[in-house]
């Protein structure tokens, strides 16, 4: 087996993260809301907060691992109930579910825990989940050049069971499929049926 190509990942749209002001921001938020943070179990909750959102919306770095194709291996590669966490953009209330992501390999293929860290470096921020399933499909497109790509999530969004509605047990299903397996409807179909949503 050929030696493996790295690619270190990084966001380098994210600023550095001021926890102190965060802290701040976060007490006058609660104060704002008739919470008082008197109390020895809530004082110290603005700086809880504020690591809390710190952590949720800052993705780690990564190799991005890729190994030549030497073999021609050429079907369905797929990495099933990837956990997917995230932060609505519009409430800052969480979503959760699973991803399902797989791609038909080209000249080289990826480090199989890799799949997960893209979906994870693209979850830690304020996302739509529309947005988040493109993303993942796009950048692992882009990156390893394959010659198909799906990704499926599946996720339930507390923005919508927690409050306004409040559709308690509902998900949301999101779907992205590029190069063969949306072109092809034999290969759409066999990625549908492995990650067990419906098309």
């Amino acid at each position: 087996m050929g030696s493996g190509t790295a690619l270190r990942v990084v966001d380098e749209t994210r600023d550095g993260v001021d926890l102190a002001a965060a802290e701040r921001a976060a007490g006058e938020f609660l104060e704002a809301l008739g919470i008082s943070t008197d109390s020895e179990s809530l004082r110290d909750t603005p700086a809880r907060m504020a690591r809390a959102y710190a952590e949720l919306f800052t993705p780690r770095p990564f190799d991005l691992t890729t190994f030549p194709n030497e073999e021609g291996y050429d079907e369905l590669v797929l990495a099933r109930s990837i956990p997917v966490r995230s932060v609505c953009e519009h409430h800052l209330l969480p979503f959760a579910g699973v991803a399902h992501v797989g791609y038909l390999p080209g000249d080289r293929i990826l480090g199989l825990s890799k799949l997960a860290r893209v979906v994870e470096h693209f979850a830690r921020r304020p996302q739509v989940q529309e947005r988040l399933t493109k993303q993942v499909a796009d950048w692992l497109s882009e990156r390893l050049r394959p010659r198909g790509v799906g990704v499926v999530i599946e996720a339930e969004h507390t923005c919508m069971t927690l409050r306004g509605v409040r559709a308690v047990g509902s998900t949301t299903v999101t779907s992205t499929l590029l190069g063969i397996l949306r072109e092809d409807a034999r290969s759409r179909q066999e990625f549908f049926a492995l990650t067990g949503s419906r098309p």
